[in-house]
């Protein structure tokens, strides 16, 4: 399939809707192809564009474009595929301040005060309004670079795609790394009442921390699958055989006496398996109704540029604008801390 660039930068955009879309056809130029066979004919295109040392000179700024392209509409979708359970993932232009509508419930209007934290990068934390009925999510880069080898090239032992899923992969480990540590600020910030640290679960005291929470809207409660696989009735004799095989089959309660259990997916620091991404200790129980606690913003297009090394190598950097905030509604903000539970393995 010989494409120009009008139809490569099409081709780049069908197969990111193809990754939300695995089971509809698209239409490239004249052809209709599958959803897998979109994807796989974008990794040949965009390898062999850069298939030698002299098709990646000649082909530089367009092998760019379409990883910009790619970026672009591919991350937000896979953010919104792995955290849309609790998370509003929107997109914003450049230049455009990032501004979310946030839906309150009537009981928190009349009890709640409503607040919010943005969690910066490198740990950075700070405080921004909430103005009205709108939450404004400040931006920040985020990315990284890869040194391309001109003889990993020459060989044929690197090729595009794999630099553009790395920093793909690299890039939605980024941003989950910035909603643990919002899914973190939340624990100083609320109150004596709304919190217990127990060295096990207790089903008496999490269906305290869920009255207090329900007198705000019908909470949810959002925890590591380690943290729901403890959450057992304390006498299980009376449990029906339905509920059993939920157990033996998910290892955990997907509904807790009614309340919602969302699985925050973990992850790890690095390729040690050391330290987890998201603290097991802690379940957040959360007054949401229809408002997710965690807002993501994109702000503009990813952005790709290279630098000749003296040495021959090439360095790839690349970075997108993204913006991560906590919605809190301190009032009604719970956290059960089961000690036994580690961040460590």
């Amino acid at each position: 399939m010989a494409l120009d660039k009008n139809s490569l930068i099409e081709l780049a955009r069908a197969s990111a809707k193809a990754s939300l879309n695995p089971s509809m056809t698209f239409t490239v130029g004249d052809q209709k192809l599958s959803a897998s066979a979109l994807e796989a004919t974008f990794i040949k295109e965009l390898n062999e564009l850069g298939k030698d040392t002299q098709s990646f000179r000649d082909n530089q700024n367009l092998i760019f474009t379409l990883m910009e392209v790619g970026l672009t509409e591919v991350l937000p979708v896979k953010v919104l595929q792995r955290y849309g359970d609790f998370a509003d993932i929107q997109t914003y232009a450049q230049g455009v301040t990032p501004v979310f509508r946030v839906r309150i419930s009537e009981a928190s209007k009349k009890r709640a005060k409503q607040f919010v934290t943005k969690v910066g990068l490198a740990g950075r934390y700070e405080t921004f309004k909430l103005d009205g009925y709108t939450l404004e999510v400040p931006t920040s880069a985020i990315g990284g670079a890869a040194r391309v080898e001109w003889e990993e090239l020459l060989d044929g032992r690197i090729t595009m795609n794999d630099y553009y899923s790395l920093v793909l992969e690299g890039m939605d480990e980024a941003i989950y790394r910035e909603i643990a540590k919002a899914l973190e600020s939340m624990i100083n910030a609320v109150g004596a009442h709304n919190v217990t640290h127990q060295s096990s679960f207790k089903e008496t005291e999490m269906d305290k921390l869920l009255s207090v929470a329900d007198a705000y809207g019908r909470a949810t409660i959002y925890c590591t699958f380690e943290f729901a696989a403890t959450m057992l009735p304390s006498d299980a004799s009376w449990a029906s055989n339905t509920m059993k095989e939920e157990i033996w089959n998910n290892g955990y309660f997907a509904n807790y006496k009614g309340h919602r259990v969302i699985i925050l997916p973990q992850s790890f620091e690095d390729e040690t398996n050391a330290t987890k991404v998201i603290d097991p200790r802690y379940a957040y129980i959360l007054p949401t109704g229809t408002e997710k606690p965690v807002k993501v913003a994109f702000e503009g297009t990813a952005q790709v540029k290279s630098f000749d090394n003296r040495d021959w190598s090439n360095e790839i950097q690349t970075y997108q604008k993204v913006g991560v905030a906590t919605y809190l509604m301190h009032p009604g903000i719970c956290i059960y801390e089961n000690t036994s539970l580690s961040k460590n393995m």
